[in-house]
């Protein structure tokens, strides 16, 4: 593997880390512990995939990471925002 197709599936596995997170997070009141927690509970899971996967630390990849932390927060947020809006059923 090379080392950018592993950037590419940690980046991309950041994403997908930090959707359901997100979710979470939408749900909290801002600055709770609980909404802390779900905003903060993946960085360790992150940082131990970028380990496992042997990739240093690079300051050129580091906007790419934080685009891929955020942009999870932010679709697990929309989704739990629609869900909130859909009405229930009986």
């Amino acid at each position: 593997m090379t080392e950018t197709s592993a950037y590419l599936i940690a980046i991309a596995a950041t994403f997908v880390v930090n959707v359901p997170f997100g979710f979470w997070r939408a749900g909290a009141h801002k600055f709770s512990p609980q909404w802390f927690v779900a905003v903060h509970a993946a960085v360790p899971m992150v940082i131990a995939l970028r380990y496992g996967l042997g990739l240093p630390f690079r300051w050129s990849m580091f906007p790419l990471f934080v685009a891929g932390y955020f942009g999870g927060q932010f679709v697990g947020s929309r989704l739990r925002a629609r869900r909130d809006s859909q009405p229930r059923r009986p």
